[in-house]
């Protein structure tokens, strides 16, 4: 053996620490997180999150990920209001000890925002290995949010000032400075800093702007000057407010002047700005009508009002999978995501995959059932050119020839409520049709009592209604709308619907498309904003509208 090295146990011992990441999660936008935050989030045992930004991290976390709190709602606490904060470093390193792999998530990034750097000391004292994620920081995602750009292409001087520990020296140089200031601080005490400013040599009319819930729907920008702010605040009725804590950024400068700002305030112009839009449909049916929404400033709310259960007598689905294997049928017709699921299921449930589907033509309805079927691996060979439902596929569905088909059998698995339109015209096409119960629809459970409040109490701005039966569920299970609320409909059946129940309906669908639904109604929400600028007015959502709302400023 050579003695230069040394044997095994001569080695010295390798502590068996895991792995802390300290990962910025931005200032509230989920969108704004990072790639490889998503990828640390995704590997992590144990999520240490402050309570702000935990709903937009835990997302991304596998499921069964360890949540210690941060905050602990003690007795004492409780009592006074303010939860206790436990010591975050010992949370981590105690997490790390046992060797696990630990993020700590922290609101904006973590080199500029909070007490990371205290806790990375922690750490390295210890000799616990780490990594850093950054993020969005704060104060500069929320001035982007608000349409404040902090540098132009002449370039500027930005500091960052925290109002909460600023000296009497850095209020000094901060108000003899001619660049951009950044200045974390709460509503209550935004105007105060404004005031110290302006004793240290900032000019009264200097642009100032002040932000609050930055980079979410529920933000809110003031346009003023460093001597109007306090005045602004007042007049309108901002303060004084419980939620006067509420932190805040300002940015201080000219490139928050209100005319630039008009031009440059891409966020909160968006056409449903703020809008919480009730969608009756489950999570999953929901899921890209909603992102469509957000991406137009709105709140979507999901509220399910159709249950999917399994038929009565399954053995006629039975049959039909089976002579779907056996080569009984030349087609198989999806009009719906429910269809789509319940097929699968039977697939499962016999050990099938989408390879069953070999040598069977499949025709789709709509364009979230076709990408259900390419998510189960099966690309749809007809969908509707024009209209999308059962009448728009008829016209393009061929009809039958002895000569080209060699079978003149069609597979339909459909709801038990679903009208017989495509079954009488498939038959006049010359199609034979095994139209099969493949679910049954029910009524929803009603939703929780706050939700029912909000829907007859003008809580929300918009409904979208995607067919007759989610207006008569909806009506049934949670009450009707408010008259203050949005009533936007996919069809004229749809509409005809809500007007039978005394709903006046606001929005018409161009087309039976729930994508051109949501477009129409932001086209709605857009010419709504337009029209109460051009008149001089404030723009209010809906809701703001009722009698009893607190009314805001949206712009």
């Amino acid at each position: 053996m050579n003695p230069s090295i040394p044997t095994t146990s001569a080695l010295p011992a390798v502590a068996a620490h895991g792995r802390v990441t300290f990962l910025g999660a931005g200032p509230g936008d989920p969108g704004l997180l990072t790639l490889r935050a998503v990828e640390a989030l995704a590997a992590a045992d144990v999520l240490i999150a402050e309570p702000d930004v935990l709903e937009v991290v835990r997302t991304h976390a596998r499921e069964g990920v360890d949540t210690p709190q941060l905050t602990v709602a003690d007795e004492v606490s409780a009592a006074a209001g303010v939860p206790v904060i436990r010591d975050a470093a010992n949370l981590v390193m105690e997490a790390a000890r046992s060797g696990r792999r630990v993020v700590r998530a922290v609101t904006g990034d973590p080199g500029l925002d909070g007490n990371a750097a205290d806790e990375m000391l922690a750490c390295a004292t210890e000799g616990i290995p780490f990594e850093v994620v950054p993020g969005v920081a704060t104060a500069v995602g929320v001035p982007a949010y608000a349409g404040v750009p902090l540098r132009d292409k002449q370039g500027a001087d930005v500091r960052f000032v925290d109002a909460k520990t600023a000296s009497a020296r850095c209020w000094s140089e901060a108000g003899t400075s001619d660049g951009i200031l950044v200045v974390s601080a709460t509503l209550e005490t935004a105007s105060a800093a404004a005031a110290e400013l302006v004793s240290a040599g900032r000019k009264p009319d200097t642009p100032l702007t002040v932000t609050v819930s930055g980079t979410t729907t529920r933000q809110r920008t003031w346009s003023a000057t460093l001597g109007t702010i306090a005045q602004v605040f007042k007049q309108g009725k901002v303060l004084p407010s419980p939620e006067g804590s509420r932190p805040v950024i300002c940015v201080v400068g000219e490139h928050g002047a209100a005319a630039r700002r008009e031009d440059l305030s891409w966020f909160e112009s968006k056409p449903l700005f703020g809008w919480r839009v009730l969608v009756p449909r489950t999570k999953e049916q929901a899921a890209s009508l909603s992102d469509q929404l957000r991406s137009y400033g709105a709140v979507p709310h999901e509220v399910p009002t159709i249950a999917v259960e399994p038929p009565r007598t399954p053995q006629q689905m039975e049959r039909a999978v089976k002579g779907l294997v056996t080569g009984r049928y030349e087609w198989i017709a999806f009009t719906s995501v429910n269809a789509v699921k319940a097929v699968r299921e039977k697939f499962e449930e016999y050990g099938l995959d989408a390879r069953a589907f070999a040598g069977i033509k499949v025709a789709a309805v709509g364009e979230q059932t076709a990408a259900s079927l390419v998510e189960f691996g099966v690309k749809p060979d007809l969908v509707p050119s024009g209209e999308q439902s059962a009448a728009g596929l008829l016209e393009d569905w061929p009809p039958y020839d002895p000569v080209f088909d060699p079978i003149d059998r069609v597979f339909l698995p459909r709801a038990d409520i679903a009208t017989e339109t495509l079954v009488a015209g498939l038959i006049e096409l010359g199609w034979e049709v095994d139209d099969v119960t493949a679910y049954r629809t029910v009524r929803a459970s009603p939703p929780p009592a706050d939700t029912r409040e909000a829907i007859k109490g003008g809580g929300f701005d918009a409904v979208l209604f995607t067919s007759s039966s989610t207006v008569r569920n909806l009506v049934g299970i949670a009450g009707k709308p408010h008259n203050v609320t949005v009533i936007a409909c996919i069809g004229p059946a749809t509409a005809k619907t809500a007007e039978e129940h005394g709903l006046r309906v606001d929005v018409l669908s161009p087309e039976p498309s729930v994508s051109k639904l949501a477009e129409a109604l932001a086209e709605y929400g857009a010419a709504r904003r337009e029209a109460a600028k051009a008149a001089g007015e404030t723009v209010f959502r809906p809701s703001e509208r009722r009698p009893g709302a607190r009314r805001r400023r949206t712009t």
